[in-house]
């Protein structure tokens, strides 16, 4: 019999297990705001100034000032609010005891690199910190300043920061030299990394960025500028210094350039013939890896490391963990997790884990767990041959229900406020235009920093979320921003209108999804969206979506609509006797005559039952039906390729 797999409904539970504490975990809420009106002329550059003046005034080479808090920050402020682990500002100066003494909620036990326990009560001693938690409580006392204003001055926190590095120079015995390169063992000490790999890793990407360069627009509107440094090599003998640790568990797949660990998910029998929480297999042999899955686990890390070891809760192949990136594997990648809510889509990919919570991202997502992320997502898609783009490399809110009943169920992490753009920046995969501006498909790509869509619910029902900048953009019944939200009839089958909520996806695309053109008025364009048209505002001087090249399906000619499937199974005929006949399960959607959906290509039906004890017992039925995967609503779907005709885009 088959094994009953964790519905979403109980792993959205399981992922709210710390409802009652997931506040309290939070070192602060989301306090973001927008960029400065006050955008133009010199009022922009004065966080450059202050690296440079930093720099000059502590001996410290500007390039190298501007590569750490780029690594740290990326050069945002985030108006002051500390990162999951108290580090405040561009340079992310860390005084952990004040953003937990200032959290709406204390005594909690946090969870940071490494641990740290909190005092839980007023009568007992404040614990006594590791060093890396409270640097800027030490960069008060080298500048002679109050540490209120290292937390709350982006330009003072950068003079700290400074001061930080020459102090870390000098401690290290080395000389304030004015060459880049011989700073390398000091900026791998600065990232605080509690191992090798860690903190030669950090070293290792700031010099990246000093070689390449860097410019951006920060979240105040602060133009900062990191000019690139080709030649800017490190001394090897700093790098052989700080040798990253090979890693000691044979069992964990992971890039040598990371911290990776091993905490296994148990294959164990936890009721009557109920084997947990994954499914032995022997991929790629016995079926293709075509599918990474990018999680945010709505918990901590704590909390999620106990739950993959409950052998009857839901697995998944690896957690990053938010304050260093640091990975740790928990399902052989060969083996099946069960992490989706769809077992058609579980068998067919890795998912991936990333400590935090969708509606605090400033605190949770960052640098350090973009970047782990990618580099361990570039590698397994390397590894397995799956393709760099937003149809194979997609969230859990893109996940396709499999049932029409599961469709209300189905996830929406890691929302709105996660950069797609940069996480395939940082993939070496950056998403662009392909085409003209006037081609039949569009990839949607908005300015994360500025694209700031209403949203309601990230601290209380119904109320705003803090402005903040977004991947999505939201799609209407007409070309106006007042016209009503498109509805998604499977997500609300009763009807109810869409709304601005974090969690709604019922009238949202996202960055790299591309779409089918169906008419452009003006300013606005319209795109083929669940069976009808969706208009989103997308001027030619700061364009919403760009041209994009491919292929686009559409019913065949005397096809009145084609429905739409949430995973493709095999035809009746391709089952073995020991096998039951999975059904159909369209979903209620269609794909109507006249209309197109961009497609990335063919896939064929497949089934997986998994044994429960052996591999080698588990029937992997392929059939001779042949699906076409689409870019359906937010989310993929699938449609029979005998039902459609394949339409290459106008590049136009």
């Amino acid at each position: 019999m088959q094994k009953p797999f964790p519905r979403a409904p109980a792993v959205r539970c399981l992922y709210r297990t710390a409802c009652a504490t997931a506040a309290a975990a939070l070192v602060v809420p989301l306090l973001v705001t927008g960029p400065s009106s006050d955008a133009q002329g010199e009022a922009t550059t004065r966080l450059q100034r202050a690296f440079a003046d930093a720099a000059a005034e502590y001996r410290v080479p500007q390039s190298v000032l501007l590569g750490v808090s780029y690594l740290q920050s990326r050069w945002d402020t985030h108006d002051g609010a500390p990162s999951v682990i108290g580090g405040y500002g561009p340079m992310h100066l860390t005084d952990t005891r004040t953003a937990l003494a200032e959290a709406p909620h204390h005594g909690v036990t946090r969870d940071t690199a490494p641990p740290l326990a909190v005092a839980a009560g007023p009568q007992q001693p404040a614990p006594r910190l590791p060093g890396q938690l409270t640097t800027l409580e030490r960069v008060a006392g080298l500048i002679g300043v109050p540490a209120a204003r290292l937390r709350t001055d982006a330009d003072v926190n950068v003079r700290g920061g400074a001061a930080l590095l020459a102090a870390t120079q000098r401690r290290l015995g080395k000389p304030l030299s004015a060459d880049p390169a011989d700073w390398w063992s000091a900026v791998a000490r600065f990232s605080g990394a509690d191992d090798s790999a860690t903190a030669a890793t950090f070293a290792n990407d700031v010099f990246a960025v000093i070689r390449a360069g860097a410019h951006r627009t920060t979240d105040t509107g602060q133009r900062v500028t990191l000019a690139a440094s080709p030649g800017v090599r490190p001394d090897s003998r700093q790098v052989r210094a700080i040798r990253p640790r090979a890693t000691a568990d044979p069992d964990v797949e992971c890039p040598a350039t990371l911290a990776c660990d091993w905490i296994p998910a148990p294959h164990t029998e936890f009721g009557d013939d109920q084997y947990g929480n994954h499914d032995l297999a022997d991929r790629p042999k016995d079926q293709r890896v075509e599918y990474i899955v990018i999680h945010d686990t709505e918990a901590t890390r704590t909390s999620m490391i106990d739950t993959v070891q409950d052998p009857s809760e839901a697995s998944w192949h690896y957690t990053v963990r938010s304050s260093d990136g640091h990975i740790t594997q928990h399902v052989k990648t060969k083996d099946v997790a069960w992490h989706s809510g769809s077992q058609f889509v579980n068998a067919r990919s890795i998912g991936v884990e990333h400590e935090g919570f969708l509606t605090q991202p400033d605190a949770w997502y960052s640098e350090q767990m973009y970047r782990s992320s990618a580099r361990l997502v570039a590698y397994l898609a390397k590894k397995y041959g799956v393709p760099l783009d937003r149809q194979h490399i997609f969230g859990h809110d893109n996940v396709p229900a499999p049932t029409a009943s599961s469709i209300p169920d189905m996830h929406d992490d890691p929302g709105p406020f996660w950069d797609w753009r940069h996480y395939f920046d940082l993939l070496g995969a950056p998403l662009r235009a392909t085409a003209g501006a006037d081609s039949d498909l569009v990839t949607v790509l908005p300015d994360f920093r500025t694209n700031q869509p209403l949203y309601t619910g990230c601290n209380e029902s119904g109320k705003p979320c803090a402005p903040h900048g977004s991947s999505a953009v939201r799609v209407h019944t007409e070309p106006h921003e007042d016209a009503p939200l498109i509805q998604d009839p499977g997500r609300r089958p009763d009807g109810e209108d869409s709304t601005a909520d974090v969690n709604d996806l019922g009238s949202r695309i996202s960055t790299g999804q591309t779409y089918a053109v169906a008419e452009r008025r003006g300013d606005w364009t319209a795109i083929w969206y669940l069976g009808q048209k969706a208009w989103f505002k997308n001027p030619k001087r700061n364009p919403t979506a760009v041209g994009a090249s491919g292929l686009m399906v559409t019913p065949k000619d005397g096809l009145r609509s084609v429905p739409v499937y949430g995973r493709a199974h095999p035809e009746e005929e391709a089952y073995p006797s020991e096998v039951p006949v999975q059904p159909d399960s369209p979903l209620p959607y269609e794909l109507l005559e006249g209309q197109r959906y961009a497609t990335q290509g063919r896939t064929s039906g497949s089934y997986f039952q998994p044994s429960a004890t052996d591999a080698a017992l588990n029937h992997v039925v392929k059939g001779e039906d042949l699906y076409y995967e689409i870019q359906f609503g937010h989310r993929i779907g699938f449609v029979r390729a005998a039902d459609v005709d394949v339409v290459h885009a106008d590049k136009r």
